[in-house]
């Protein structure tokens, strides 16, 4: 019979070394399961501490994945083709991994006689992603917080007036505008840091002030006395 295959794996967030994949083949005539030294690993054993069988690679899968796992797998081996799943299952150490499963049922004349494929385990990669997301979200929101504290101070100094005023003006043009808060103020520090461009922001900031159609009654709000 054939035996599982090499599959080589890489991952961008943790490179090759860190991305475990391994091959399966289910001789389909004699029932016999074989798994590449990777999906023992993988499933939490070692070659030889168990016999790889169909029951045991379902009894692995998550309980909320493995009846729409077994659909799919059922529906290709019954019409042959090719099947991709991503779910999750639990190692004999009862850690979970995210895995993606992919192969082929191979049919002929109506009957299944093989199915061959692989299992990649995208755990340290999905990890790997949502740590880079969030640290990238708390930077930009660091920044964006940044940023406006510039232009409300930009704006305290030219209109003499407080820090809850100028929010409240970079606020009031963002609802009238629908431009969010943090572009605002980007686009009023760009200008304030470049001096060519002084009678910008001045008409910048008089727009700024300006009552809109959604605010006839704003009035420009007034400077702090010295």
């Amino acid at each position: 019979m054939s035996l599982p295959k090499t599959v080589r794996a890489y991952s961008s967030a943790v490179g090759p070394d860190g991305c475990v994949a391994g091959t399966f083949h289910y001789d389909a005539i004699s029932g016999r399961l074989e798994w590449s030294d990777e999906l023992y690993t993988l499933h939490g054993y070692r070659r030889g501490e168990i016999v790889p069988t169909v029951e045991l690679l379902y009894a692995h899968k998550h309980p909320d994945d493995r009846d729409r796992c077994h659909d799919i797998f059922t529906a290709a081996c019954e019409a042959g083709g090719f099947f991709c799943t991503y779910h999750r299952i639990i190692d004999a150490r009862v850690r979970e991994h995210r895995v993606l499963t992919a192969g082929e049922a191979l049919v002929q004349d109506g009957r299944l006689v093989a199915v061959e494929g692989f299992i990649v385990d995208l755990t340290s990669t999905l990890h790997w992603e949502t740590e880079q997301a969030a640290r990238e979200a708390v930077e930009g929101a660091l920044g964006t917080r940044s940023t406006i504290e510039q232009a409300k101070g930009i704006l305290m100094g030219v209109l003499r007036i407080g820090s809850d005023a100028a929010f409240e003006l970079l606020a009031k043009y963002s609802q009238d505008t629908n431009i969010k808060v943090a572009s605002t103020a980007a686009d009023l520090v760009q200008l304030a840091n470049s001096p060519q461009q002084a009678a910008l922001l001045d008409t910048f900031v008089q727009e700024l002030q300006r009552p809109s159609a959604s605010h006839p009654d704003r009035q420009p709000v007034k400077p702090v006395s010295p």
